[in-house]
This record gives structure tokens, sequence and C-alpha cells, in this order.
């Protein structure tokens, strides 16, 4: 991954520092970067980006392509080359991913590095991509990864072995069973890319510092005022950290986490191979994936480099990083290249011998073990710090998806929001207990072991479990409970003591393949056929609660919500937290307890985050989600259950649908929302921490003649989509309006303004829409992210899938042109065998709502 004249060809040893870019005194300071009064805003801002890396350059390229043009970099090391993961990254760029984001990143940084070069020499060399299998696991994975590339619209295919091998002659074709293609991807020469994007701002404006080592961040009133280094201060209205894996040391300066884990990770370079001395400097072949064993491969001239994830994880404290100049006087070639440890490499430089049979007439000539960062979900940090207003991350980023990354920042800094949904990369989305130290060291090294396995969607962390627990977790246990984990919580799946349910039911399900049956029990079937006959109880703890209070909460909220909360206390409201452009960006259930009192059940720490940055003066926000917890009572019979418990009257009458109540079941106070996310008659119920358990055996022994179970999320998967209710993150995000999800129903355009109202009325029909689908085959089951084919053509994908036990068909949800028709047939990619589905009317269950209004 080292930088070296077969990286560049045709890049001249030019120092980026041209007169444009020549440094002024140490500590002065232009007119236009002279102090301003706190608060005072220029026309156009000053924004000081932290690493000239490829995230830091991309940025300032993006950025003055906006119109800010006062962009300073600094960086610590000398430029071109300063020494971090840039400086030896080894350029691959493939899109295909299980995340949309992160292949719409992939794919930018692609059209945009075609589109660069320097003195006749191209930023991006289209070699494409060959992925290739050794295991029968691995090419139905291939399959699975030529859904993705379909859904996200990348050109790729699974191949034959004779292919594999006319791709790249070298392979011992013996033991390839096949290969997933994808012509478009390939290599970028990512110094080069530095170089090119940094002209262009400078040409705009902005200006390059190297040799500027930060030492300090300055902040007044919650707002970054200005960035310290060692040959001055530079007052900026933005910083911008894209330090790499010295973000937590920049973070730290700042008081803001930066909660990511640098690890080594090995490359090497073999000698001349035979017969390959002609070769042309650069790479010819196709970026050359072998998962199966951790290891990729490209070609450098008539070398071959080779990079291993196989050996140990070797983390890195970011505190402990050397500076550039400390690291060269220790005969490092940069702080990020690590001595070559032969002993890790070993293993894996069998396994490459043993695919390209003709390393064993070569060796190994130079390697070194390179530093990047990783995260605890494998995704990047952006976004901008609410505690330290003008603070922005742009971390965690490859040279993959770094102009895509740099795209999106620059969009939300001068846009207010980028143009793509990025959910998964916001830096909010870890919770206070995903942040310590520990965590973000054990699932980042867990990151790196995993970045080539076959991953289950549903497939969870081993450790550290269980991290965060409900106060029903011992009665969890005491049911043989499957869990599975999310956000740290512990979630169970089913229980297997309903397992004698299946039998007692009659139920005869259709068997399941290997992969699909994985994370999955027919007991699943039994709970959600309980939940619609009996009754049973889910718990719904780690759902996260909000409470607003104060004078001005029902103002604040129905600004910021689309529908109408100006409703008496007792109400409770679905309604939808929109952006300036309309887009979803959580949707709520919002009850008001009292005139000035409202819960909220949110979604993700984003929502919590976007309500405390608007809330104004007198109106608190905080999270109760922790001190609290809620059972989730639903089926026939909850009103048998739950009414005996209490003085209230749970009548439909005494207590309608969506209305709220605080009262006391048996000697535990709750509050009793009417509520379902199953499609049946019952209540979420609420309580503090410390009552919960007590909560779950009044309600247990109340239940007990009636025949209550608990059951888990793999059932209330299956009820939800029966019923149509939408999950955020996965069925919709800020990509799409309220009326291309449905929820149409949840805006009310005729009252006072509130956020999106305005890009709402200035939308036309929509030409995507939400679509349910049910396959055709009883025993077909797909999980999600497949492509639709329309007429033969990919049209959409699939967000959320289960099978409906109760209507004897998987349930798809799925994008697709507006306008389709009721019985409209599709066909669904799933590892690489199509399945026939038809378009369907929702909601697919109850659709006069008669179940949950008796």
């Amino acid at each position: 991954m080292s930088s070296t004249p077969e990286d560049h060809p045709g890049t001249p040893p030019a120092d980026l520092r041209s007169p444009e870019h020549r440094r002024r005194p140490p500590g002065s300071r232009s007119p236009e970067h002279r102090r301003r009064p706190p608060g005072s805003r220029s026309p156009v801002p000053r924004v000081v980006v932290i690493g000239a890396g490829i995230v830091g350059c991309s940025l300032a390229d993006e950025l003055t392509a906006r119109g800010w043009s006062d962009v300073t970099v600094l960086e610590q090391g000398p430029l071109p080359a300063p020494g971090g993961s840039t400086s030896h990254a080894p350029g691959l760029v493939f899109r295909t991913s299980p995340s949309k984001t992160l292949a719409q990143f992939a794919a930018y940084t692609i059209e945009k590095f075609r589109s660069l070069e320097a003195d006749g020499v191209p930023c991006f060399e289209q070699v494409g991509g060959l992925e290739v299998a050794t295991t029968p696991e691995r090419l139905a994975d291939l399959h699975r990864r030529a859904g993705y590339a379909a859904s996200w619209g990348i050109r790729g295919e699974v191949v034959s072995t004779a292919r594999c091998k006319e791709l790249w002659p070298l392979l011992d074709e013996s033991v390839v069973l096949g290969g997933f293609h994808t012509p478009d991807d390939g290599l970028a020469r990512a110094l080069l890319a530095c170089r090119v994007q940094a002209d262009r701002a400078v040409a705009r404006g902005a200006r390059f510092l190297d040799r500027h080592t930060v030492t300090g961040i300055e902040r007044e009133d919650g707002r970054v005022t200005a960035v310290v280094t060692d040959r001055g201060v530079f007052p900026a209205d933005h910083v911008v950290s894209a330090a790499g894996f010295w973000g937590p040391v920049i973070g730290c300066m700042a008081g803001v986490d930066v909660p990511l884990q640098p690890l080594a990770h090995q490359y090497a370079k073999t000698g001349p191979l035979p017969g390959r001395s002609g070769a042309t400097a650069g790479a010819a072949r196709p970026i050359l994936r072998f998962q199966d064993r951790d290891l990729y491969f490209r070609e450098h001239a008539d070398r071959i480099g080779i990079g291993s994830y196989a050996h140990r994880p070797m983390p890195v404290d970011p505190f402990a990083v050397l500076a550039y100049d400390e690291a060269r006087a220790r005969d490092m070639e940069m702080p990020s290249s690590y001595p070559f440890t032969a002993e890790d490499w070993a293993p894996s430089w069998e396994e490459c011998r043993r695919l390209l049979p003709a390393l064993r007439e070569s060796g190994i000539e130079t390697g070194f073990n390179g530093v990047f960062a990783f995260t605890p979900d494998g995704m990047p940090l952006l976004g901008e710090s609410r505690r330290l207003r003008g603070f922005w991350l742009a971390e965690a980023v490859w040279v993959t998806h770094s102009a895509g990354a740099a795209k999106a920042v620059a969009e939300w800094m001068v846009n207010g929001r980028p143009a793509v949904d990025v959910h998964e990369c916001d830096h909010t989305r870890f919770e206070e207990a995903q942040r310590s130290p520990a965590y973000v060291h054990e699932r980042g090294t867990q990151q790196f072991v995993e970045v080539y396995d076959v991953l289950h969607p549903l497939q969870p962390k081993e450790q550290p479990r269980p991290l965060r627990v409900s106060p029903f977790y011992a009665r969890q246990q005491q049911l043989g409970a499957f869990f599975l984990e999310g956000t740290g919580w512990e979630r169970p799946h089913w229980y297997e003591a309903n397992a004698p349910l299946v039998d007692t039911l009659g139920l005869d399900l259709p068997a399941r393949d290997a992969w699909s049956a994985r994370y999955w029990s027919p007991v699943a079937a039994a709970e959600a056929r309980t939940t619609r006959e009996r009754v049973a109880l889910y718990d719904m703890t780690p759902l996260r609660r909000l409470e607003v209070t104060g004078p001005g909460a029902l103002a604040f909220l129905d600004r910021m919500t689309s529908n109408n909360l100006r409703k008496k206390p007792g109400a409770v409201t679905y309604t939808l937290l929109l952006d300036e452009t309309g887009g979803i960006r959580s949707d709520l259930t919002v009850a008001r307890l009292a005139p000035d009192l409202f819960q909220i059940g949110a979604n993700s720490p984003a929502d919590l985050d976007r309500l405390l940055r608007h809330a104004p003066t007198g109106v608190q926000v905080r999270d109760i989600t922790s001190g609290t917890c809620c059972i989730g009572v639903w089926g026939p019979l909850a009103r048998a259950l739950v009414q005996p418990l209490t003085g209230d009257d749970f009548s439909h009458e005494g207590f309608g649908y969506f209305r709220v109540k605080r009262t006391y079941l048996g000697h535990v106070p709750v509050t009793a929302m009417r509520l379902s996310y199953v499609g049946e008659l019952g209540w979420e119920l609420y309580t503090s921490a410390d009552l919960g358990l007590r909560l779950w055996d009044t309600l247990w022994e109340a239940g007990r003649e009636l025949g209550v179970i608990a059951a888990g999320r793999s059932a209330l998967d299956s009820l939800r989509l029966e019923k149509g209710y939408r999950a955020w993150g996965t069925d919709m995000t800020d990509e799409y309006t309220p009326f291309e999800a449905g929820l149409g129903f949840a805006v009310r355009m005729d009252k006072e303004d509130f956020v999106g109202r305005a890009a709402l009325r200035r939308v036309g029909d929509p030409a995507r829409r939400l679509t349910p689908l049910l396959l055709d085959d009883p025993a077909a089951v797909v999980l999600g992210k497949e492509p639709v084919y329309l007429d033969g053509t990919p049209a959409g994908y699939v967000t959320s899938a289960s099978y409906g036990y109760t209507l004897g068909r998987c349930v798809a949800y799925a994008w697709l042109p507006a306008g389709l028709a009721t019985g409209t047939g599709v066909h669904i990619a799933y590892f690489g065998e199509k399945v026939p589905a038809t378009v369907a009317d929702e909601p697919l269950f109850d659709p006069e709502m008669t179940r949950i209004r008796r």
C-alpha cells in the first residue's frame, strides 16, 4: 500500500506548494482571516479542514466548487504525501456493498476521479473488479452481491470459472468455482487525485499549509472559533476533522467523541513475475479479491501487490502514532507505515501461491503494515457536532468512498443536508454505551476480522454481550429467549418455551433454504399465530423514548413535525420529522400527557440531536429510554388481560385508539398508550425501569388463564408487515417524501407552517412509491435489499421482507415506479433465482381496522 513510482506513472515529484500554495509566515493572518466578533458571520464562511489526505483534498474541492472559497487545509506532514493512510493506500475502488449509501459514495468517487488527470495521467484506472469463490458458500454469496449491485444500479454479473481465468490468467482455475465481475470498478491514484483536487481548490481561493501540527481547538459559547497549530492560530466558522486515524486526537482537543479504532493491515509487493517483464506501468487486470482467505490483489506493472486481512488484528493507539519527522528518524517510511511482520504474513503467502501458482516462482520484495481506521459498525463518521457547533467530522472514510463522502459533507455544510441518505454514517448514531474506548476497540477490531466474511443481515456481534438489557431479561432467559443484538440491546427474537405451540397449533410451514433459515425458527410462526388469536407480551424497551417539557413545547413540536399536535392532553399522534426538503428524517409517536408535557416514541440518537438543536429557550428535551421500559400487550384478549388489573376504564369507549392514560396496573404506575405495531388490539405499557420486572410478573400472572405468551421480534416483523407498518431507516429515509412512502395521512398541509411544508407544496405526483408485494410461491422467502425486476429490467429494490404467517405468503415492501396496478407481476432476484411476486393492495391484513378498534 506504499506509494511508489509504479503507483503514479508520470507523476512528477512536484511539491503542492506552488505559488498559490505558499505559506504565509507562521501565525500570520491575512485581512480576511482576522478575528471577528463572536457570533458574527461573513458572506463566505471561513473553513479550516484538518488533514490533506484524500478526504481533506476532496472536501476542499467540493466546498470551493460550491462557492465556499475561504478554505484552509492544514496538514502536519509534508505535501504531497503527508504520511497518513492515503499515502500508502492501494487505491481499490469497488462499489458493490450491502449499504446503498456506500455504493453511492463509491459511484461518485469513480465518476469524479475518471474525470481528473494531471500531465496526461488519469486519476482512475477502470480495470474492473473480480471476486472469486473457492467454496460453495462464497459462490452463493457472490450471487447475493450481484443482487446488491442490481439494486443499486451497478453493472456486475456472476461469471464462470473459465471467464475468471480469462480475466486473470494467473489463476489456478481448479480451485475457482466462479466469480463476480464488476467492469466499472478500478484503481484510484490517490495521491494524484489529492494533487489535482487541491490544485482545483487553490484556483478557487483555498490554501494548503503543510508542516502545521494542530495543537488545540478554540471555542466560545458552544461554537468553534479557531484552530491552534504550532505555527499560529487560524480563525474559523467551521472546522472539519478529516484527520483519518488521528481523528480521535483532534476530537479530544475539541471535546468531541470520535469512536474509531485504527488497525494495521498488511500489504506486500512481489518481485518481478516471470513472463511479465514487458508489462506497462500501472495495472491492466481487474482488482482481484480472494475473500475466502481474506486477500486481495492488484497489479503493479510486472509485480503483484497483495493485501491481507487474514492476520491477527493489530490495533494502534492514535495518540501514540509518531509525527512525520519522528517516524522518519526511526527509519519508518511514514507514520502510518509500520514494519512488516513476516510471521503474520506466512500463512497468507501460502494461500496466495495456491490461487496464483506463478507466485511460486517469485517472492516478497517489499511489505509493510499500514494503519487505517475502523468504526464499531464499519461505516464512516460524518456530520456536525451539536455540542460544538461548526465542528464537523469526515472520518473513517476509505479511498473507495472518499469523493462521495466529501461531496455529502460539503452539501451538508453548504445546503443544510446531503443529496443522499447518510443516516448510516451520521456520527450521532452510536448510543452512549457504544462509545466507551473498550467497546470501540472490541467492535472496531471485529470489523477488521470480518471485513471479507459472509455475514447474514441478522447476524449479531458476539462481544461485548450482554451490554444493555431490559428489566425483563431474567424472565426472558427463563423462557429460553433467543437473543439478537441491536444498538447494544439484547432483543428476544423468539422464545424456545413456545416451541410446543408449533405442534399444538398444527402449523404446517414450508421448508426454508439454509440462508433464510439462519436466525429463524418456526417458533416465530407460533408466536405470530398466538398474537392473532390470543395475547402476547412484547418487550419494546429498546425503542427510544424522549420527553419534551416546557411552556413552548407544543408550539415547538408542532413546528418540527408534520401532523397536527394541537390536541387535548390524552391524545397520541403519529407524525413525521421532516427535513427542509420534505424528506423523512424519522417517524414519531407523540403523546400529550399534560399541557406542557410530551412523551415521544423516536428512532435513533439523531432524533434527539435534531430536537435539541432546534429547541427554543424554555423547552427541555431529554432521553428517558434507559430509565424506563415498555411492554406491548397485543392480541384479541389484551383487554381481558389488562382490565382486571386497573379500576380505570379500558373499554373502546373509555380508552380509544391513539389515546394515552396514566394509571396503575396492580401496584405498578404505568403510562398506557392505545397503540399497536402488530395490527391487533392492545396497549404499550410504560413504567420506570425499577418497576419493570414487577410489571412483567403482574401481566404474566394475570394472563396465565388466557394463554398469554412472550413473543419476539421475528413474529413482530411478520405481523407489522402484514399490516403495512413502516420501519424508518429500512423502508424510508430522508431520500423519500411522505407521499412516496404512503404516509401522506401523517401530513397536515393545512396547519401552520412546519419544517418541510414549503418543499412538499412544490412536489408533484410521486414517480416512485413504497409498494407491497406478495411472493407467488408459498414456500419462497426474501430478506431485504434484493433487486425487483419489472419486464426483465431492474426497477427497484426490496426494503423489508418477512413471511406473513397469517397470509401464508412472504410479504415484501419495495421501492418501485409509481402507478403499478394491483396484480402487476414482478420478479425478485434471490441468490440468482428470479422469484415471482405480485403487486398487492395495502394493508394486506384487516384493511377495515376492525381488530385494532374493537
